[in-house]
């Protein structure tokens, strides 16, 4: 009954409805232009997928409705704000970027903050991605989109107590591509927050050329302030649209990096279900393990796919296992920078040192479900990752 009730309250006091919350932020920025891509029909399918499928709980459906409201507002002002620097953006390429993708809970945020120690690289902050519209500078002190987005992290923290425990996030560390992507609602965030099998099924068969086109305005954008140096890029959800990527940047390289996907699975279905408590009502730990398989072998599928269709890029890929990474992280890292050509210097090599030094295992971190926790026939799922597994020397 209060189920019943609080959803009844719910959607009528934060009505998820694409045509609402387009009105509503122009009228509160009084900007009609949301620039390229156009935010339909991504935003409809994934509001309509929401509403009709995802079980969004009173919080989940009022934390929804912002988080969207503010997407669409940072969108056009960031198309206004483009319009009066588009020769300061288009002086300012992107070259040569790096991307870490590859199989979820595989190390890449590991690896994404080892590569930002570097100066002479380049990553998108926490800070930055959530509030891109730059402030007036301070007299003195740090820019206050920090302290704001530090604000808004622990708050994401309250209504998630595991979140440090599966991914620990702070104003300042290294964010993911999938962040940036979400201003253009194309974006595996959706996804991986609530249950939206339209939205995710529109994503698989969207052309993403356009959403990176975008995301490089925004890299643009912030190396403005910052020029010269080499991007380092990380989510693994770029495994999904290689062909748009390499369209958008034709010069880029692509760290991949592996696990035994076994592990991934315990892994990534703990943190599925943190994410998931923010927002939806939680689904078994059975049922989560079940959607988590199917996508693990989905993105696994697409790896080897791209990879073998594409011979021709085989230079543009360096691969990467979990355990060469935590057991001898700076040999890891220097093997990357000698197969790209470029020289590692003794300063980020120190760096990286110290870094991978003092980074401990995530506070808090609950035990990891066993396969029999998750009701995995181990056997089973040997069987549909075999392919990958041999593909690249992935001992299961």
């Amino acid at each position: 009954m209060w189920r019943t009730f609080s959803d009844a309250v719910s959607r009528r006091l934060w009505t998820l409805d694409s045509n609402a919350l387009c009105a509503d932020v122009r009228h509160r920025t009084g900007l009609e232009d949301f620039g390229t891509p156009a935010v339909e029909p991504a935003l409809s399918i994934l509001v309509n997928s929401l509403k009709h499928e995802a079980g969004l709980h009173l919080t989940g459906r009022f934390l929804m409705q912002n988080h969207l409201r503010q997407i669409l507002e940072t969108r056009l002002r960031l198309a206004e704000a483009w319009k009066k620097k588009s020769e300061g953006l288009a002086a300012s390429p992107i070259v040569r970027p790096w991307f870490i993708t590859g199989m979820p809970r595989s190390g890449s945020t590991f690896l994404h903050e080892l590569m930002a120690e570097d100066p002479d690289n380049r990553v998108p902050r926490v800070w930055e991605v959530m509030f891109p519209i730059q402030a007036p500078a301070p007299a003195r002190g740090p820019d206050p989109r920090i302290r704001k987005a530090a604000a808004c992290l622990w708050g994401f923290r309250c209504l998630a107590p595991g979140a440090d425990s599966v991914h620990p996030m702070r104003a300042s560390t290294p964010q993911e591509c999938v962040a940036i992507l979400n201003y253009t609602l194309m974006s595996e965030a959706f996804v991986s927050t609530c249950r939206v099998p339209a939205y995710k099924t529109y994503l698989r068969s969207a052309d993403h050329r356009q959403a990176y086109g975008w995301q490089r305005h925004f890299l643009q954008n912030l190396q403005l302030q910052c020029p010269g140096k080499r991007w380092v890029l990380k989510s693994p959800d770029h495994v999904y649209n290689l062909e748009a990527l390499f369209s958008v940047y034709p010069d880029a390289v692509i760290i991949l990096t592996h696990r035994n996907p076994l592990k991934v699975i315990r892994s990534i279905s703990q943190l599925s279900e943190v994410l998931h408590g923010v927002f939806i009502r939680p689904a078994s730990r059975d049922k989560i393990m079940r959607w988590e398989t199917e996508a693990l072998a989905d993105c696994m599928d697409y790896i080897v796919r791209f990879r073998d269709a594409h011979p021709e890029l085989a230079d543009r890929f360096v691969d990467l296992n979990y355990s060469e990474l935590v057991s001898h992280p700076l040999a890891a890292v220097r093997r990357i920078y000698q197969r790209f050509g470029i020289p590692l210097t003794e300063v980020a090599a120190e760096r990286m040192r110290q870094l991978a030094a003092s980074r401990s295992r995530y506070r808090g971190r609950r035990a990891k479900p066993t396969p029999a926790d998750l009701e995995l026939d181990v056997r089973a799922e040997e069987r549909r990752f075999h392919k990958y597994c041999f593909r690249f020397g992935i001992p299961l």
